[in-house]
């Protein structure tokens, strides 16, 4: 459990990272922006995104200190992103093709004869599953326009893995199981065969 909480923490640390740079990041044409540190991942909308859904849910696990540092976060991400709308939804468009080409890829390797391989690092790779849901959830937000095509799109790959699916138990940290669940995030509870 406390490896549980120190993955969360890393989490926000994360996100306050991505929050700081967040305005620049708006400005620029890079999809995929380095951030100063190399422990931290590339900033996107999406991990961005994934990172806000799961501490928003789970900031009860988070010390007082943690959640006023979450709530700063969020507000620097909607000051640098709330007067950039048009632009925000063209790069998550730009996003959700690479991340729906990515998955989709991964998605071919599990078809493929190295399978058993493949689904062995499902827990990793489905955190791009995750930023698709993330990204798709904000266009659905006003000002935001849905993207039906990539939502369609979504569901035929979800549909591809559910032939191959055997459910079993939550993929990531137990202590983000209440963050995701089943009946939405199904493809968190288990592993391709």
């Amino acid at each position: 459990m406390a490896e549980d909480h120190e993955k969360l923490l890393t989490d926000l640390d994360v996100l306050q990272e991505m929050a700081a740079d967040m305005s620049s990041y708006i400005r620029s044409d890079v999809l995929f922006w380095p951030m100063g540190r190399s422990d931290l991942p590339r900033l996107t909308l999406g991990g961005y995104l994934m990172r806000q859904h799961r501490l928003l849910a789970l900031h009860h696990l988070l010390s007082d200190e943690d959640r006023q540092k979450l709530h700063a976060a969020e507000d620097a991400f909607e000051a640098a992103t709330n007067e950039w709308t048009v632009r925000v939804e063209q790069r998550i468009g730009r996003e959700l093709e690479a991340r729906l080409r990515q998955w989709a890829e991964y998605l071919r390797d599990i078809r493929s004869d190295e399978s058993a391989k493949t689904a062995a690092y499902y827990g990793n790779a489905v955190e791009t599953r995750a930023m698709i849901a993330a990204l798709l959830a904000r266009l659905d937000t006003p000002p935001y326009r849905p993207d039906r095509h990539a939502a369609d799109e979504t569901a035929l790959m979800d549909k591809q893995l559910r032939a191959r699916f055997q459910p079993g138990p939550f993929v990531w940290p137990d202590a983000w199981q209440s963050a995701y669940p089943q009946s939405t995030y199904w493809w968190l509870y288990g592993k391709p065969l």
